[in-house]
């Protein structure tokens, strides 16, 4: 068996979109710290803390559900995600395709990176409500779909422009970019976690407990949150890039797995730092008396991060959400870039990222992706999470089960039916339980994940030719 493909014209640069990263190439552990810290303590995180407090949860569900759903996180990125992309040192989507063949993984990738752009645009649509601060714009709204003004879309587009083009200058611009920006926004967040804190009058952890206290009732259209809701939604909503291995793309620059660990910074002081400290902003927002007014009359209130970093931080609050919103947007963009260019492999680089910054700006317009992050995440996750299941599965047990790795690649074929029916059966079916019994969506990636690896070892097994 062998990694090594002959790179396309225009795989032939610095990105090695279609052959192992070499040696002169890999980075060590400290690219990628600043890289999950900027990422993970972001745009998104001024959303997500709010909606958790729009979901009723208690102080024990929040805090140790947290707790345990990130560390979950960081043992998948360190001990499945970040093992085989040192082994490997592909792209998810080059890696794939040699399992599935180029006609499938082109289906596959146009999800990917179709999904990867909407939740860049809920990044810049997070970034662009601080923009928007003085020029006195209208703010979504919880339950806004549309964009709400010419104001809204100027902003969009100039913010998605600026975005794109740092994207497209590659993975050293974008691991550059982040380093820069993360320590500021990280500080940002300390900072606005104890203005808030102080605004609430917190001076002691019974009252920092006593915020969230038993919980409370979720806001209207809103489902409440349990202790495992946090915990299983906290793990999974990155369930694309770990369990789903998308972060093959990003890791297969590190020298050891063992970078792997590096996750821990976005998930301890982005997903779990700071998003207790949004949190407190948003219990700010929800103490004044205009709040209380839209509450009483049964709507819910706003969840735009730029009002709520700016009244606890006035111009720097505004600068770190701007930059906050960045440093997400740009990796994002940069694996759906990726995706996009694993279809048309002789488009650059450079292009298919402007391509994929395009549709992030698109779909930034429309603030429904951003206000309903918990429930896009998920769904998300879901989609994605089980054809990393496949490789994974393929990686472990394919010489147990006496199947071929890299079927595709070694058969000649384009469609790989194993690999097919065992995402699609397994995505529908727990997707149909969802709907059907009123499931949270976020229980059932793991058994999708798992069914569909499975599935895809059984088929195989049916389906494959021998002596290849």
């Amino acid at each position: 068996m062998t990694n090594q493909s002959k790179a396309t014209p225009a795989a032939a640069s610095e990105e090695y979109e279609r052959e192992p990263v070499p040696a002169s190439a890999q980075k060590g552990w400290t690219s990628f710290l600043g890289m999950y810290a900027g990422e993970h303590a972001a745009g998104t995180e001024f959303v997500i803390g709010p909606l958790f407090l729009t979901a009723g949860v208690s102080a024990f569900d929040l805090l140790i559900g947290l707790l345990l759903g990130n560390f979950m996180a960081v043992l998948s990125w360190r001990y499945l995600t970040a093992e085989l992309a040192v082994k490997y040192r592909t792209t998810l989507y080059f890696h794939l395709e040699k399992i599935s063949g180029r006609n499938l993984v082109i289906v596959y990738n146009l999800a990917n990176g179709i999904l990867f752009c909407f939740l860049a645009g809920s990044m810049i649509t997070v970034s662009a409500t601080a923009v928007g601060i003085p020029f006195n714009m209208d703010m979504p709204k919880l339950t806004d779909t549309m964009p709400n003004g010419i104001t809204w879309v100027v902003i969009v587009v100039g913010l998605g422009v600026v975005i794109s083009l740092i994207a497209a200058k590659g993975y050293n611009t974008v691991s550059k970019a982040a380093n820069w920006m993360s320590p500021v926004i990280v500080l940002g967040f300390v900072a606005a976690g104890i203005v808030a804190a102080n605004q609430l009058g917190v001076s002691s952890f019974s009252d920092f407990w006593n915020i969230w206290g038993e919980g409370t009732e979720p806001f209207p259209g809103q489902i409440k949150y349990t202790f495992w809701h946090v915990a299983i939604w906290s793990w999974f909503c990155n369930a694309a890039v770990h369990i789903g291995m998308s972060d093959l793309t990003v890791f297969r620059f590190a020298k050891k797995a063992s970078s792997g660990w590096t996750t821990a910074a976005g998930m301890y002081v982005g997903h779990y730092m700071a998003w207790i400290a949004a949190c407190l902003l948003y219990a700010v927002y929800l103490r004044a008396p205009e709040t209380q007014a839209i509450l009483a009359s049964g709507e819910a209130p706003s969840v735009a991060p730029g009002p709520l970093a700016y009244n606890a931080l006035g111009i720097f609050g505004v600068i770190v959400v701007i930059l906050a919103g960045w440093t997400t947007a740009n990796p994002t963009i940069y694996r759906a870039g990726l995706a996009f260019q694993a279809i048309m492999p002789k488009v650059s680089t450079f292009w298919v990222t402007i391509l994929a910054g395009a549709l992030a700006t698109i779909a930034g317009l429309f603030p429904a992706f951003a206000m309903k992050l918990l429930d896009f995440v998920a769904v998300y996750g879901f989609i994605l999470a089980p054809v990393g299941a496949i490789i994974v599965f393929e990686h472990f047990f394919a010489k147990n089960w006496g199947i071929q790795t890299f079927y595709a690649e070694k058969s000649g074929i384009g469609f790989n039916i194993a690999v097919f029916v065992a995402w699609v059966f397994s995505v529908g079916l727990f997707y149909f339980i969802s709907v059907q019994k009123g499931v949270f969506l976020s229980f059932l990636t793991l058994p999708a994940w798992l069914l569909c690896g499975f599935l895809y070892l059984f088929i195989s097994k049916l389906t494959q030719k021998k002596g290849l």
